[in-house]
């Protein structure tokens, strides 16, 4: 089985691409601001599992890259509260992507605590 197996890989997969397509009607002004920061943080998670599964040998190591997953997740949740804030996207976008990413969030919490205790 590799990393593309994995359900929160496919997820953040997922989520990844809905946020490319959400920041592609930003304004212009946001494009290199709001918008890239967008794209990294969400396409970091997906980043992050498949390098840490690749390091998978050593649980610590893994588990490390898990966390800096968790912590783009949680950047994220900040990005899309300032996004709707500002008004960049609606309010069903914004439960939306905001649902997505406390449920990705949720699912690296439980995946640390499975390698934790292996």
């Amino acid at each position: 089985m590799g990393y593309k197996q994995l359900q929160i890989y496919d997820r953040s997969y997922k989520a990844a691409l809905a946020i490319y397509r959400l920041t592609k009607g930003f304004p212009e002004t946001e494009k290199f601001a709001l918008a890239s920061q967008m794209q990294r943080a969400s396409t970091s998670i997906a980043l992050n599992i498949a390098e840490g599964y690749a390091k998978r040998c050593s649980q610590e190591e893994f588990k490390r890259f898990l966390m800096m997953a968790l912590g783009s997740a949680n950047e994220m949740s900040v990005l899309i509260d300032f996004s709707k804030d500002l008004g960049y996207i609606t309010e069903v976008q914004y439960e939306k992507a905001s649902s997505e990413y406390d449920e990705i969030g949720r699912m690296l919490n439980a995946f640390v605590q499975t390698i934790s205790k292996t």
